[in-house]
């Protein structure tokens, strides 16, 4: 199997652009997380699971610690924080490590 899942892990803002430009018109997901934070842990895995089974949607994720730019540029303050993105715009933001408003929002956007 190899990668964990299809959770893409961004090393840099010029990696991000090519993944969203790549997604065309498909949901994007971005997990901005810590490898300190506790709740990033926790949900984690529950991502890599919702990654196998919708297919039609990108993940991506976010180490603020590694990509502070990019993190300064969506704003993001506490981890996790979720983005979701379509077509190059940001939909909604969400933070905190709640699977059930993660799979609504995504039900929501798709």
């Amino acid at each position: 199997m190899g990668n964990d899942g299809k959770v893409t892990l961004i090393q840099n803002s010029d990696d991000l652009k090519s993944k969203l430009k790549d997604a065309g018109n498909k949901l994007v997901v971005i997990d901005f997380f810590a490898v300190w934070c506790g709740p990033c842990k926790m949900i984690g895995p529950q991502v890599e699971d919702l990654s196998k089974e919708m297919e039609d949607v990108v993940f991506l994720k976010i180490d603020v610690d590694e990509c502070e730019d990019i993190a300064a540029e969506y704003d993001i303050s506490s981890m996790p924080t979720f983005v979701f993105i379509k077509e190059g715009k940001v939909l909604e933001t969400f933070s905190g490590a709640s699977i059930e408003k993660l799979q609504n929002t995504i039900q929501k956007h798709k």
